[in-house]
This record gives structure tokens, sequence and C-alpha cells, in this order.
């Protein structure tokens, strides 16, 4: 087995039982010789369990006076780590309510070390003791990280993640406080190419998840209104970008049709309508929309070997509405509309594609 003594235990808690006991005897029996517990506020009643978890020689014990959510518990014993354990590798978060096995933790542990990445332990949520409301959660998440993202993660709501010193320095910037910031770490992921694998683990829920303090309505919008962002900065980035094409192709349509006609026309204007606006779309799409901080020249050659045949589409769409519909070159307005419908249609799929290709960041191996 790989030493994992530079690895340190990361254990935000909230009002813990006797579970927290368990969880403290299995890392330890486990070989794990560092935790960072974190008392996040809890009542009077259940300080005897954070005073016999502090008992143990291998636990520091951090207190927060008020809640202040699990974000802020994770990130300071984040920073904790990494201003006292100058040698340590890294280390792996756990609840405390017992429902990630030790024994998965050593072995994410073990996995983050002999790879290098970052890694979350997932559980499979197709299992018949998985509670519906948490298998719903995970797959509507799941599947607007895959679409709005571009990430594809089995197990968005996870908290046994083991993860590297170098990865740590950039998620002790990450903001929120709450169930939020677990979210945004994975975002992270993304946005600062933090290479991560998957590694499953056992799927314990105890009690139904009765006893969690995820709350169902003010905590997933906390969720999901960060992804959404990235989503509506996009959008507002492409409906600009869309009116100046969209006026540059009205200018072009009735400049051009007393001497150019039917697919020579639409190319024509087609074109420089996207000349003009696909700078723009780039240069915001750049810096306010994907982060973007990799070699201008090859993104901008990979926007391009998009923008053409996208491009392309939309004359071959539009041409062969026009033609089947009959419309007149001088028609300027409606041929504008069905230009904008096109436009639109092709909408998501150029979404997508400039995440997932255009300004992707490259995951280090």
């Amino acid at each position: 087995m790989a030493d994992i003594s530079g690895i340190s235990v990361v254990l935000p808690s909230l009002d813990p039982d006797e579970k927290l006991t368990a969880v403290i005897d299995g890392l330890l029996a486990q070989g794990f010789s560092d935790i960072i517990l974190i008392d996040d506020g809890s009542s009077q009643e259940c300080q005897p369990y954070f005073q016999a978890a502090a008992a143990h020689p291998q636990v520091h014990l951090l207190v927060h006076p008020v809640n202040l959510g699990k974000g802020a518990a994770l990130r300071d014993g984040f920073r904790f780590f990494l201003a006292h354990r100058p040698e340590g590798a890294g280390v792996v978060t756990v609840d405390g309510d017992d429902q990630h096995r030790p024994e998965d933790a050593r072995a994410c542990c073990e996995h983050m070390l002999e790879a290098g990445r970052c890694v979350l332990g997932c559980r499979d949520f197709s299992l018949p003791q998985v509670p519906a409301r948490s298998r719903f959660g995970n797959r509507v998440t799941s599947l607007v990280f895959r679409v709005f993202c571009g990430m594809t993660i089995s197990d968005t709501q996870t908290g046994l993640r083991a993860l590297t010193r170098p990865a740590l320095e950039i998620l002790c910037q990450v903001p929120g406080d709450r169930y939020e910031y677990e979210t945004n770490m994975l975002l992270a992921f993304r946005v600062h190419g933090i290479a991560f694998d998957e590694v499953k683990i056992r799927t314990v829920y105890l009690d139904g998840n009765q006893r969690s303090h995820f709350r169902t309505v003010r905590d997933s919008w906390r969720i999901y209104r960060l992804i959404l962002a990235h989503f509506f900065r996009y959008s507002a980035s492409s409906l600009l970008c869309a009116g100046v094409d969209t006026l540059a192709y009205t200018g072009l349509n009735a400049l051009l049709h007393p001497w150019l006609t039917g697919g020579i026309l639409t190319a024509a204007c087609t074109v420089g309508a996207r000349a003009i606006s696909s700078v723009l779309n780039f240069s915001l799409n750049r810096r306010l929309v994907f982060h973007d901080s990799g070699s201008i020249g090859a993104t901008l050659a990979r926007y391009y070997a998009l923008a053409v045949p996208i491009m392309a589409a939309q004359v071959l769409l539009a041409e062969g509405i026009y033609r089947l519909a009959h419309i007149a070159d001088s028609a300027t307005a409606t041929r504008t509309l069905i230009y904008v419908l096109v436009m639109a249609a092709l909408y998501l799929v150029n979404y997508m594609a400039q995440q997932r290709w255009v300004f992707a960041r490259k995951r280090p191996e």
C-alpha cells in the first residue's frame, strides 16, 4: 500500500452524533495520521464528540464560534493545511456522518499519489438504497454540468475528494461559503485546467439521508445559479454579437441586392456580417465567458475553424429556406428574420463546440 503519511484529512462537521467517533476511529485505523477537524458552529450538546475526537494526538480541532457553512469550513481546513503542513502532499475531504468508508478515503488518496491528479470518490446512483431525492438531484446536476460546462462527472455531490497541494492553492481562492463551494471547486477544475480522476466508492446512505444539512430549495439555487451564470454570460455575449451581426447583414443585403442575387447575395451578406461580429464575439468569449489565457493564436485558429463551418451551415440553411419559400432578394426584412432564426438554431451547437474545443483548457497528463 502507498504511504499516505503526507495526506491530511479535512473533516467539516456540524452538530455531529456518535458517528463522528466512528469516522475518526476508522480513519486512524486506515493509517491516516493527521486529521483537521472543523467544528462549524455546533451546539453545546455536541461538544463532547469534538472533545473526544480532539483527545487523539492525530486530530487538530478548528472551531467556528458560529455556523459559517461547509464551504467556509473546507476552505479554512485547506488554508490550515497549506500554512502548517509544508511537507504535505495534499488532503482528502471526508464527511463526518460515516457515509464515506475510511478504506475508500485511503483508496482515493493512493490513486492521487500514484496519478498526481485530484480524485473524486464517486457513488453508484443506480442502486436501490439511494434516496429518490439524491438520485434525481445528481442526475440533473450531472446533466447541467455536461451540457453547460462541458464536464462529465458521475457524482457531482460527492464530499469525498482527494486534492493535491497545487490544487489547494487555487481552491482556497474559490468563493462560496456553503454547499455551492463544492460546486465551485468542480468549476475551478475546468477553469484552471486541474486534472482529476474518478474512483468508485461504496454507496452509503444512512436513515434515508434525513440528517443532511442540505436545504433543497435554497442550496440547490445556490448551486445551479453558479453553473448557469456561465451560460448566461455566453448568452449575453451572443445576443450582443447577434445584434451587430443582424444589423450588418441587413445593411449589406439592402446595399448589395441591386448587384448580387440568390446564393451569392446570401453568402456575401453572411460572410461580411460574420467577419464584423466574429471579432467582437471572440474577444468577449475569450475574456469574459471562458476566461481563456492560452495562446491567442492557437485559440483564434480553433475559433475560426469552427466559425467557418457554422457560417457555411447558416448560408446553406438560410438560402434553402429562401428558395423553398420563394422569398425575393429585395425582401430584406423577411430575409433578415429567417437569418436570425437560423442563427438561433445553430446557437447551442456553437456554444458547446466553443466550450469543449475552442476555449477548452488542456488538462495536464
